[in-house]
């Protein structure tokens, strides 16, 4: 589907989406849940997340833990993949949507009575997009900064990016990495307008700091991965020969 794709979607607000289910967070969108929520983003990633601040955290009854009865309790600050349900995005060349299975005994109602653009543009998508693009402006520098401070002729590079994904992957038993914890929380940079351009700014120019100054491969890597991930891309390796 593209977005001039017939479609359209009726919530019913019957709260049966926000279960068993697993929502990759990008920064931006711990950024907007921490505002909506009136909280720090050190708060959001405790309360409201796993895997250090990347994956929306559910309660043991499967609940969302941002759940309120029924309904979302950050509704204005809720995450991209929750704003695109019932739709997927695919991340190539050229921007897909998906149809999502519905939720068991989801009252939401599918239609054809406007497009997907429609919908999109109704969700307040478009500024979660545009953060997720200038935060994949950071994979560059994470690959230039991996290409410095690996020795791939010591280190097997497919060994060296399965070992990243692991880490970055691992939602226990993982090592400390500052640049992942920076990256999903932006600290004391603006939390009382989380969201807009300035903030984001400054939350790259950190971040890239950061990067510059790091000189471990693999927390580099890890967090390389991290950042791909949770903007929905692959972060390009930093030698030639390597995959992940």
């Amino acid at each position: 589907m593209n977005r001039k794709s017939p479609f359209s979607y009726t919530c019913n607000a019957c709260g049966r989406c926000c279960h068993d289910k697993v929502i990759t967070l990008s920064p931006y969108d711990v950024f907007r849940l921490a505002r909506a929520a009136g909280i720090t983003t050190r708060e959001a990633v405790d309360r409201c997340t796993i895997r250090r601040g990347s994956i929306l955290k559910f309660n043991d009854g499967g609940a969302c833990a941002a759940l309120e009865g029924p309904r979302c309790g950050v509704h204005r600050g809720r995450p991209l993949a929750c704003r695109l349900y019932p739709l997927g995005i695919e991340h190539d060349e050229d921007e897909r949507f998906v149809t999502l299975e519905p939720a068991a005994g989801s009252l939401g109602v599918y239609g054809i009575d406007g497009d997907v653009n429609d919908f999109v543009e109704a969700q307040g998508v478009g500024s979660y997009l545009e953060a997720n693009a200038r935060y994949a402006s950071l994979i560059a520098v994470f690959r230039q900064r991996i290409a410095a401070t690996a020795d791939f002729d010591r280190v097997e590079p497919r060994e060296f990016w399965r070992r990243a994904v692991r880490e970055a992957l691992a939602e226990s038993v993982y090592d400390a990495n500052p640049l992942i914890d920076a990256m999903f929380d932006a600290g004391g940079i603006g939390c009382t307008a989380i969201g807009d351009a300035e903030t984001i700014a400054a939350h790259l120019e950190r971040l890239a700091e950061m990067i510059r100054c790091e000189s471990n491969a693999e927390l580099l890597a890890a967090a390389a991965v991290m950042l791909a991930v949770s903007i929905g891309q692959v972060p390009a390796p930093a030698h030639t020969d390597a995959e992940i």
